[in-house]
C-alpha cells in the first residue's frame, strides 16, 4: 500500500509541513492523561507508537519504536526520544508480533484507511492496542461550538465512530473516558475549556489541525465574537464556571483493544 502523501510526508487531510512548525510548543504531554495511557500499556517492554508526531505520551521506561510520516513532526521530537521512522499506519515495516503493545495518540482521524491501519497495528503487536481518540458523537457538547460550530463539525466528521474503531479492532475492546485537567498542557481544543483567551492565539489554534480546514471568514468571526464577550464579561457569565472546574469530561476517549 502506498497512500498519497504531501511534500513533507503527511499522509492525511492536513499538511503538517504547513501548520505543524510550532506543534511541539503547544502540544505537550499532560501528566494526568499520560498516566492513564501508560496504565493501559501495562507492563509492555517494547511499544510501537504509530503517528507519533513530536512524541507526546511515549513512555520512557521501555523501548519505543516511533512511526511518523511527516518530516516536520519528526524534526520536532526532543533529543531524549528515539528518532521516528518515516512510515504510515497502513504499511508498517515490521515483522508480525514484533511489539508487546502499540499506541496511537490522536492520529487515527488522519489515516487514509482506518481499518488497514488498525489491522497493521494488530499484526505487529502481541498485546494491547491503546488509542487516544475523540468520540464524534460528543463533539458538539462544548462551548466552542457556540462560537465556531464549523470547527466542531469538521472534527466530528473526521474522527471515526467508537463503534467503527471497535469493529476494526475486534477481540475485547474497552473504552475509557479521559477527563481533561483545567491546566491541561496538551493544547487540543478541549484543553482550553477553562482558558478561552488561549484561542485568540493563532498558533495555538493551528496546533489543533481542524482549524486549518475552516474558512478564514469563520475564524475572523470567531475571534471578534470571543474577544467581545471576554471584554464585556458576557463569556464568563455563560461559561465562567469552567474556569474553576478541575476536569472537563468532553469527547476524549482511550480505546484499548486486546486480541480475542
Amino acid at each position: 500500500m502506498n497512500p498519497e502523501r504531501r511534500s513533507d510526508g503527511s499522509a492525511g487531510d492536513v499538511d503538517y509541513g504547513a501548520i505543524g512548525g510550532t506543534y511541539s510548543r503547544y502540544r505537550r504531554p499532560d501528566p494526568v492523561i499520560e498516566a492513564q495511557i501508560h496504565r493501559a500499556l501495562g507492563d509492555a517492554k517494547t511499544v510501537l507508537n504509530v503517528g507519533a508526531g513530536a512524541g507526546s505520551y511515549e513512555p520512557t521506561h521501555c523501548e519505543v519504536t516511533a512511526v511518523e510520516p511527516s518530516a516536520s513532526m519528526r524534526a520536532q521530537r526532543p533529543a531524549h526520544l528515539t528518532q521516528a521512522i518515516d512510515a504510515v499506519a497502513e504499511d508498517l515495516p515490521f515483522e508480525d508480533k514484533s511489539f508487546d503493545a502499540s499506541m496511537a495518540s490522536v492520529t487515527v482521524h488522519q489515516w487514509l484507511d482506518l481499518e488497514a491501519g488498525l489491522a497493521e497495528m494488530r499484526r505487529v503487536t502481541r498485546g494491547p492496542l491503546v488509542l487516544l481518540v475523540c468520540d464524534p458523537a460528543a463533539m458538539m457538547d462544548y462551548w466552542l461550538a457556540h462560537y465556531i460550530p464549523e470547527v466542531r463539525e469538521i472534527e466530528a466528521s473526521r474522527f471515526p465512530s467508537l463503534e467503527r474503531i471497535a469493529a476494526a479492532l475486534g477481540g475485547k475492546v474497552t473504552v475509557e473516558q479521559v477527563p481533561v485537567p483545567l491546566e491541561c498542557r496538551d493544547g487540543f481544543n478541549e484543553a482550553y475549556h477553562g482558558r478561552p483567551e488561549a484561542f485568540l492565539d493563532g498558533n495555538a489554534r493551528l496546533a489543533c489541525s481542524s482549524w486549518s480546514l475552516v474558512p478564514g471568514e469563520a475564524v475572523q468571526r470567531f475571534e471578534a465574537a470571543l474577544s467581545a464577550d471576554l471584554e464585556s464579561g458576557k463569556g464568563d457569565q455563560k461559561y465562567g464556571h469552567l474556569r474553576r472546574q478541575p476536569f472537563f469530561d468532553g469527547p476524549l476517549r482511550l480505546v484499548i483493544g486486546r486480541a480475542a
